[in-house]
């Protein structure tokens, strides 16, 4: 039941995430679209697009012992940055992470870009 009510929470979360700059939040994000399923750090996330057609939302796929947790790439002026929050596996999500902070700004535009596909 427990998992039941992440993946739940998770469901609202991913549909309105708000977008944080300096402190503030600047606008907020509909993500929706997909998902697409992925490999990073040798266990399933669930790939989510933005409104905005560049941000993404990579969440831990059901039986993913990593969950709870999900990585947000929020375009910005400067490029994308990463950001990760969750209470999982920390070895798991640390492998993952490096697998994502890896990704090249054409990376995860044209990840963002599959998803929508």
């Amino acid at each position: 039941m427990k998992k039941l009510t992440w993946f739940a929470s998770l469901a609202a979360f991913v549909a309105y995430i708000p977008v944080i700059a300096g402190g503030q939040p600047t606008s907020s994000l509909n993500c929706k679209v997909g998902p697409i399923e992925k490999i990073y750090g040798g266990t399933n996330w669930l790939v989510y697009g933005c409104d905005d057609r560049a941000s993404i939302v990579i969440v831990t796929a059901p039986g993913n012992p990593a969950a709870p947790f999900y990585f947000f790439f929020n375009r910005q002026s400067d490029g994308y940055h990463l950001h990760g929050e969750g209470s999982g596996d920390k070895r798991l999500t640390d492998l993952a992470y490096k697998d994502l902070a890896a990704l090249s700004q054409t990376d995860i535009a044209a990840l963002a870009s599959a998803v929508r596909h």
